[in-house]
Formats: C-alpha cells, sequence, structure tokens
C-alpha cells in the first residue's frame, strides 16, 4: 500500500492508498484514538472490487501536517469536514464513497449533510454522528456518562496534562474498552500508536472534545460550517449505518439509534455486528468493506 501526501486546505495530507488509479473513488476516514491502519484490510477487499481507495491521516494524526504555525490547532467537526472536502477538492474527485467512524465518520456525515453532490454513497459508525453542540449539556443516562469519562478528563487540565505524557497508554485502554471483545495484536497497536507522535496531535484532541462543550472557542475560519450544522442538517445520500453490539463508548440500542438517526432520510440499511466494539473496520473489514459496496447498491 502506497504512502502520498498532497496540500489540501490549511494540511499537508499524508494517506495511504490501494486500488486502481481509475477506479470508483472510495475514501476510509478512521476515528479517535485509531489511524489509517484500522481500514487496511476492508481497503484490500474494495481494491478487488475496482476501487481507488484513499485512507487519509486525519488532522493530528500521523504524517498529515498543517501548512501554519499560526493556523489554530481546532479539532471541531467543521475543521473536520472542511479537511476531508479539501482533500477531495486537491485531488479533484468530484464525487466520492465515504466510509467513518468516530472522527472520521463524523467528517464523513459533515461532508454528506453539506455537499451532498459530492458524496456517491456514505457508511457511518454510529450512524448521524453531527455533534449537537447547543445541547450538549443535557445530561445522558448515569451508564453513558460514565462511558464519557474520557472527555471529561480531557476537559480538565489534570486531564490534559496527563494525556500528554502518555498518550499511547491513555489511547491502549480506550482499546480496551471500547472494543471488550476484540483481542488486537500488539503490532497491531503500535501501527497506530506511531499516528500518535504527530507534533499537534495533543493539541487536536484537547480542542476537539472541549469545543463540543463549549469549553474552547472554534476556529473563525469553519464558523460559517459550524452555523449550518447546528441546524441538524439531514442526510440523503445511500446509506449503510454500521453498530457494534459489543461497542464500550457508543452501545447500539435500536430505540436510542432510532431516534438519534432520524435525520439519515435517503435511502439507507443498517448491520448491527455481533461481537465488534468501536474500532469496526479494523475489528470486522470483511463486514465493513461489505458495508460500502451495499451502500453503493443502494444508489
Amino acid at each position: 500500500m502506497e504512502t502520498k501526501r498532497i496540500m489540501a486546505g490549511a494540511l499537508d495530507v499524508a494517506w495511504l492508498e490501494i486500488g486502481p488509479a481509475t477506479g470508483w473513488p472510495c475514501i476510509l476516514l478512521h476515528g479517535w484514538p485509531y489511524d489509517a491502519h484500522a481500514g487496511a484490510r476492508a481497503a484490500k477487499r474494495l481494491a478487488a472490487e475496482g476501487a481507488r481507495v484513499l485512507l487519509p491521516w486525519l488532522r493530528g494524526f500521523g504524517g498529515t501536517r498543517f501548512l501554519r504555525a499560526e493556523t489554530p490547532r481546532s479539532g471541531e467537526q467543521a475543521a473536520l469536514g472542511a479537511d476531508l472536502l479539501a482533500f477531495m477538492d486537491a485531488l479533484a474527485l468530484p464525487r466520492a464513497t465515504l466510509a467513518g467512524y468516530d472522527w472520521g465518520g463524523r467528517a464523513a456525515c459533515v461532508v454528506s449533510a453539506l455537499w451532498p453532490e459530492r458524496v456517491e454513497a456514505l457508511v457511518t459508525g454510529n450512524g448521524y454522528n453531527i455533534q449537537n453542540i447547543a445541547r450538549s449539556m443535557e445530561p445522558a443516562s448515569p451508564a453513558q456518562e460514565a462511558a464519557y469519562w474520557y472527555q471529561w478528563y480531557l476537559n480538565h487540565e489534570r486531564g490534559a496534562r496527563g494525556f500528554a505524557v502518555d498518550p499511547a497508554g491513555f489511547a491502549r485502554l480506550l482499546w480496551r474498552m471500547w472494543s471488550p471483545e476484540w483481542r488486537f495484536k500488539e503490532e497491531e497497536f503500535a501501527a497506530s500508536a506511531a499516528a500518535f507522535a504527530n507534533p499537534d496531535w495533543a493539541a487536536v484532541t484537547v480542542h476537539s472534545y472541549r469545543h463540543r462543550y463549549g469549553n474552547a472557542q472554534g476556529d473563525p475560519a469553519f464558523a460559517d460550517i459550524e452555523a449550518l450544522l447546528a441546524a441538524g442538517p439531514e442526510i440523503c445520500v445511500p446509506t449503510v449505518i454500521v453498530d457494534g453490539d459489543a461497542d464500550g463508548v457508543a452501545p447500539f440500542a435500536a430505540g436510542d439509534n432510532a431516534a438519534r438517526d432520524a435525520a439519515i432520510t435517503g435511502p439507507r440499511r443498517r448491520m448491527v455486528l455481533k461481537g465488534a466494539g468501536h474500532n469496526l473496520p479494523q475489528e470486522r473489514p470483511a463486514e465493513w468493506a461489505e458495508a460500502v459496496l451495499a451502500a453503493r447498491a443502494l444508489r
């Protein structure tokens, strides 16, 4: 799998690529705290189906770098969506199939909602991933609040300092907690942990979890996008929602998920993967690739 780079928006983006250069464009987007390698095995299956598969490292991860020192190290959802759109523009991709989870799923949902003409089909882990920041102070159930402990930790200076001291240890703990039935190999974790050495990973991470609760200002460059997202825009592109029934941070619950995903109004289907946790493409690469192909079949 070849590693490439391109200037796109505020970033010098690093990505992995596999498949024919003339194949149908498919962008696989990783979550936090994971990296582009999460989609590698699914990408091989999709490449065999004729896809040109692109796996970029998000801002603050791996080889992706900010072009200017003065650019705010924002991790807000609007920034992630804008980065994805800029990446597609830089590669002159008028349309692509998008598949992501966690932060990557959020980027894919943002582009699908605001620029649907650029999206052939969408696969989103845990459904509608656009945050309702205006309602972020409304409490969840005690069990869900407990699962969000890492967010409260990062909203406090003690947490930010602890995270900066041992980011890989922090990530390893979450891998175990969020995917309790996945026995990942040490080399799998090491491949992703290398991406956390990015000099901006800590800053982008802390900003992301503070911004969503109103404890950090957004980058003014993305204020217009955030305003559009505040309206809870619908996603009308063909969509496959993938959930794991052993997800330790976003557990599947049919009633709750149906309400959350009401804004996905286009052709859609849901896949619930038994025993799967949060890192869906890396835990279940065959099913993730199947979801991509199923989303395209909904067109």
